[in-house]
């Protein structure tokens, strides 16, 4: 008699479940659940440490399905080992406002544990849970106390490994040596568009030897439950460096005309193949969405997990008692609430300076961590530009966990996914930096990052045309409006040094969300703050900087280091007897949650002459300015040549911004 012939019953009913609703749903990919199934049975069922009456605890081990598509595995697990989530839940697979949309969604579902579906940023998020988890256990855990101590797990498909940002996620990893960290690899040769040998033919195990990772292989991965568990029992014990479990399996197992090939990818299998292949498993085909008993009462994961829990409570309580202000900053950095005084040590720069706002934001950002433990971050070997390295705190150690400067190397798609899998796990407020230009290497992290408020900071210096003799390749123009179509993401460019210092300041009060801050590389003047509204108005998204003596004939809005434009021709037109308000507009996310009377205030519906100068593409500022006024700005690829010579080359002068207040003034 096969010893795990249980095992399969329950492995054929994730099958079955997952069958169903996709069918049910007439949409979805059935074949990565029928065919990963035995290996996430093995993992859920025999090592996977979890509790499912609290799916936030601390302690757990992570779980990651990186081939998001393949959702209803995750979603039949969560069901049958005691999750929140019911057959109901099943039924409404893919529906509008369902808790099983087509994708896990972290924010959405109990027991997800990071939002995937777009192919590779589930293998990147992973790797920064693994740091964050040896982050927090070298900074929490003592010889005689031990409060933080996971895995975390990926499964992962042939498209995941085909996606650069899993090869750039892998390589950080290695070279990081983040043992606890390992990928299941459900090596099924086939994609969408038929075998994989279309276009993946490389030899992947190489790849991950050549990068540092213990590699193990189980042929089976349809039946071989006993070299699942031993590969499994093999990766935890490794852990000095991550582990990649490469699983041959067959797509769409248990269906009898389509498993082994793309028919099961991307469709469900219809009606008749789904009684057919219920039949091949042994399941009832005249019974849907069916939880035989005996498989609900040995999946249950609860009493299990829950006595897993209350054992690291019962530790923890005693942490506490021993290390009381441990505990106190461990509740801060997992509420992400800025410990009391958190500001004292800003920086202050005298009026007159003139100081670029990468330099300022540096400043404050090291000011900041002084105080703040758990702010964390890194670069993509920039740090000497984008000066957000933490000084006086060593480069991460991936094997010991100290270090809070994380060197992520020129990957800048993986550091932004990184960073979002350093969110998920909690306990840590990331920051990230390179070049504005690069963002784009980073926006679908970003995007899913938004669409999960996860409060990961970005650091984006080198801003505009101001670059200067690097060219247009490294001038941004575009990004910045490109940004602001992102929802849930607070695009923040500060036009002064005084800006930027309250910028950080008011970034580590914000955590619904991610945020960007985009600085300068040229030096800005420091503002005589005693004549005009002072730089903690910046909270607000957009303020009234300075106001004329007489009734405001014009209105100029400018971010950045246009401020100073903006600021000059103030001057320069009221020399000349027109008086203009000059309204800093650091962001627009923050201006616009602002009440309409707010708004009205800083820009009055009735002055209808209005000017906006940024030093990007002028479009969307019309919602601003009106049909009266005129933008000035830079609508074509930058160029190559001193900083100084670029602004007047692309009209960005006081004498410009004069001369369109007095055009508008005129119609």
């Amino acid at each position: 008699m096969d010893t795990h012939s249980h095992d399969f019953h329950c492995i054929n009913t994730i099958r079955g479940l997952s069958m169903d609703a996709i069918q049910r749903a007439n949409s979805g990919h059935p074949g990565l659940p029928m065919g990963a199934a035995p290996m996430a049975y093995s993992l859920w069922q025999n090592h996977l440490k979890h509790n499912p009456a609290d799916p936030s605890w601390p302690n757990r081990d992570r779980f990651v399905l990186s081939a998001g598509h393949g959702s209803m595995l995750l979603y039949s697990l969560l069901h049958l080992t005691g999750y929140p989530l019911t057959l109901d839940d099943l039924k409404t697979f893919r529906q509008l406002g369902s808790k099983t949309p087509g994708h896990p969604e972290w924010y959405h579902t109990e027991g997800v544990e990071a939002t995937t579906g777009p192919l590779g940023q589930g293998c990147a998020n992973t790797v920064g849970q693994a740091i964050a988890g040896r982050m927090m256990a070298h900074r929490y855990n003592r010889p005689d106390h031990t409060v933080v101590d996971h895995y975390t797990y990926a499964l992962v498909g042939d498209g995941d490994l085909m996606e650069g940002i899993s090869y750039e996620a892998a390589s950080l990893a290695g070279h990081l040596k983040l043992g606890k960290l390992i990928w299941l690899y459900d090596s099924n040769d086939i994609s969408l568009d038929g075998p994989t040998s279309l276009s993946f033919t490389e030899d992947t195990a190489k790849r991950f030897l050549a990068c540092g990772w213990q590699v193990l292989t189980v042929n089976d991965g349809d039946k071989d439950l006993d070299g699942l568990n031993d590969a499994l029992t093999q990766a935890k014990a490794d852990t000095s460096r991550p582990s990649l479990i490469i699983v041959k399996t067959t797509i769409g197992y248990g269906s009898p005309s389509k498993q082994g090939t793309e028919a099961c990818h991307g469709a469900p299998l219809g009606d008749d193949e789904v009684k057919k292949s219920k039949e091949a498993l042994g399941l009832d085909p005249n019974k849907n969405f069916a939880v035989p008993e005996d498989v609900k009462a040995s999946m249950n994961a609860t009493e299990r997990g829950q006595a897993a829990q209350k054992d690291w409570e019962e530790r923890f309580q005693a942490w506490k008692e021993a290390y009381p202000e441990l505990a106190v900053e461990w509740e801060q950095a997992h509420t992400l609430t800025p410990p009391e005084g958190f500001d004292a040590d800003l920086p202050v720069y005298k009026a007159g300076e003139k100081v670029a706002t990468r330099k300022t934001g540096g400043d404050s950002l090291n000011a900041l961590a002084k105080r703040i433990p758990w702010l964390v971050g890194g670069d993509a070997d920039l740090s000497c530009s984008t000066k957000t390295l933490i000084g006086g705190e060593s480069d991460f150690e991936g094997q010991g966990g100290s270090g809070r400067n994380i060197r992520f190397g020129v990957r800048e798609h993986a550091m932004a996914a990184i960073a979002n899998g350093m969110a998920y796990h909690r306990g840590l407020r990331p920051y990230v930096a390179t070049f504005f230009s690069f963002v784009d290497y980073m926006r679908p992290s970003i995007r899913l990052a938004a669409l999960n408020k996860l409060p990961v900071i970005y650091v984006f210096t080198h801003d505009s045309i101001g670059v200067g003799e690097d060219g247009p390749t490294h001038q941004p123009v575009e990004q910045i409006l490109s940004l602001r179509a992102i929802p849930n993401l607070t695009v923040l460019r500060p036009g002064c040094p005084e800006e930027a210092v309250e910028a950080w300041k008011a970034v580590m009060t914000h955590t619904e969300g991610p945020v960007v801050l985009i600085l300068s590389r040229q030096g800005l003047p420091v503002l005589d703050r005693a004549e005009l509204a002072p730089a903690s108005d910046l909270s607000r998204g957009a303020y009234v900087l300075s106001e004329p003596e007489n009734h405001a004939k014009a209105l100029l809005i400018a971010t950045g280091s246009e401020l100073s434009l903006a600021f000059d021709a103030h001057k320069t037109l009221a020399e000349q007897g027109i008086p203009t308000r000059v309204v800093s507009m650091p962001s627009w996310e923050w201006f616009e949650a602002q009440d309409k009377s707010y708004r009205d205030k800083v820009l009055p519906p009735a002055m209808t002459r209005r000017v906006s100068i940024e030093a990007g593409r002028t479009m969307g500022w019309s919602r601003y300015v009106g049909m009266d006024g005129e933008c000035i700005g830079v609508d074509t690829f930058g160029q190559s040549a001193p900083g100084n010579v670029l602004f007047p080359h692309f009209g960005l002068t006081t004498q410009r911004v004069v001369d369109t207040v007095k055009s508008i003034l005129e119609d």
